[in-house]
Formats: structure tokens, C-alpha cells, sequence
């Protein structure tokens, strides 16, 4: 079944839910409040959007937007697994740098979802999420100066000039990588992540505040992978040693036949 959208809702599975745009990509979703969907709108992101009918719909919205936000979603799927990754004061876990998930399989999941389940803590420590060639630009012009050895001078001046003559699209893993191998080994974990906070503004990173039930579902792979979205774990302030944080889940929903493994 297709969907259809205006400027503040969108139509799926007989079924209109309102939604807005708070930042400069993606669409958020609110449960629906008609009638007819009263029954299943404390689930609706199951019980309406991924159903067999729908799912189909949601994905390609999914593609078309880069990054779709349900919120208030009320959940115990059983597919969610714990979003895991060790970090302290003194150093980054790899959650923190951008990346796609899916970087050591033969394929990339198609579409990433991020969830906050209701729980008892707040969740404090952002989510940035931001699309592709905006991070590896931001990644190359906010790298300090003293980084920029001889091979990425005229990377910078080509992510500097109009985005026609950026470098050719094959190459940006291989940029990244080192980019974010340099800060890694050259900046302590602080200044590190300030660095990141300066990719994340300048790439325009959404880095909403999380509210509970609520899912982040962005498209990861695509033949165009321009169009694809990278996220990261993004500490707005300097981290502190043993603040209480709520816990999020993830999953691949494009992908997922019942085996939460698949999420790993």
C-alpha cells in the first residue's frame, strides 16, 4: 500500500497520522488520533506502519526522507536488542564516531532504527544523525590544522569548492577512515569530542533530545550512498565519570525475519 503525504501528515494503511519537521531533513511521526486507529495507537509503528500491508510503504518514506522519527511509540516487540558500547572520561568507544551500521558485513542493513524505550532514567547523551556527504565534509574542514597532512590538502580544498568538484564518492570511506583514525591518535578524548560537536554543527546533525517511546528509524545503505545517513553517539558536553543514563535498542527492520541476531 503507497502512503501519502501534505506539509503536516501523511496517510498509511487507512490510517492518517500527524506529523512536523523540526529540523532541516527527516519527518516526525505522532500517533494517530483518529477514531479507527485508537485500538492499536500506543503501537501504531507495529501495529499499523510495519505490518506486511504497510511495511512496504515506510521503508520507501524511509528512503525518500532519509530519516523518519515516530514518537510515543509504546513497545515489547521482542526484536530490540540493548545498544551497547564502552566509553569513559578518557576514551571514545566506537559508537562515538560516525559511521554506518553494518560496516564489517557482506551487506549493509537497508534501514537503521534507534529506539528509547520508556524506562526510569532520562536519556541525556544525544544521538546525531546526519547525511553522508555532509559528515565527510564537516569531518575534513573542522579537522585541525595541524592535522591536515599534505594528502588531505587538496581533499579539504575540494570539499571546500562547489559540491561538483567534491572527491569522487568511492573515496569517502577511505577519507573517513583516516580522518578518523588522526583524531583518534592525535587528540586527546575531550578534545576529541569536541571535534565531533564542531562535525556535528556543521553538518546540521539532528541531535534532537530523546524523548521516551520514541524510535529513529534512517536509511544505511542505498545504491546511492549519498543519500544515506550516518549516526553517532554525541556527548553535547564534556563527559562526566558515572552519570546515570537511560539505555536505547536497535534493530534493522528491513532486514528482520523474527531473529533479533540480525541486529548485532
Amino acid at each position: 500500500m503507497s502512503s501519502q503525504a501534505t506539509d503536516t501528515t501523511i496517510f498509511i494503511g487507512g490510517v492518517t497520522f500527524p506529523t512536523s519537521r523540526p529540523h532541516g531533513f527527516g519527518l516526525v511521526v505522532d500517533r494517530p488520533s483518529d477514531a479507527a486507529s485508537e485500538a492499536v495507537a500506543d503501537d501504531y509503528l507495529h501495529e499499523i506502519l510495519l505490518t506486511d500491508a504497510n511495511r512496504g510503504s515506510l521503508l520507501s518514506l524511509i528512503e525518500t526522507e532519509g530519516l523518519i522519527v515516530c514518537r510515543n511509540v509504546h513497545s515489547t516487540a521482542p526484536t530490540y536488542r540493548k545498544v551497547r558500547g564502552k566509553s569513559s572520561v578518557s576514551k571514545l568507544s566506537q559508537a562515538e564516531y560516525y559511521h554506518h551500521d553494518g560496516c564489517s558485513a557482506p551487506t549493509k542493513p537497508r534501514v537503521v532504527e534507534i529506539r528509547c524505550p520508556h524506562q526510569a532514567i532520562t536519556r541525556n547523551i544525544a544521538t546525531a544523525i546526519a547525511p553522508l556527504p555532509a559528515v565527510i565534509r564537516a569531518m575534513v574542514m573542522k579537522l585541525p590544522d595541524a592535522l591536515v597532512a599534505d594528502d588531505l590538502v587538496e581533499v579539504r580544498e575540494r570539499f571546500a569548492a562547489n559540491p561538483d568538484d567534491y572527491p569522487a564518492v568511492e573515496t569517502w570511506d577511505s577519507i573517513q577512515g583516516k580522518v578518523t583514525r588522526l583524531a583518534r591518535r592525535e587528540l586527546d578524548a575531550e578534545s576529541c569530542r569536541q571535534y565531533f560537536r564542531q562535525v556535528d554543527e556543521m553538518a546540521g546533525a539532528y541531535v534532537l533530545p530523546w524523548e521516551m517511546g520514541e524510535s529513529r528509524l534512517m536509511l544505511n545503505s542505498h545504491a546511492d550512498l549519498t543519500r544515506t545517513m550516518q549516526h553517532r553517539r554525541a556527548y553535547q558536553k564534556p563527559r562526566l565519570e558515572s552519570e546515570q543514563n537511560g539505555s536505547l535498542v536497535k534493530r534493522w527492520p528491513a532486514e528482520e525475519v523474527g531473529d533479533c541476531k540480525v541486529c548485532s
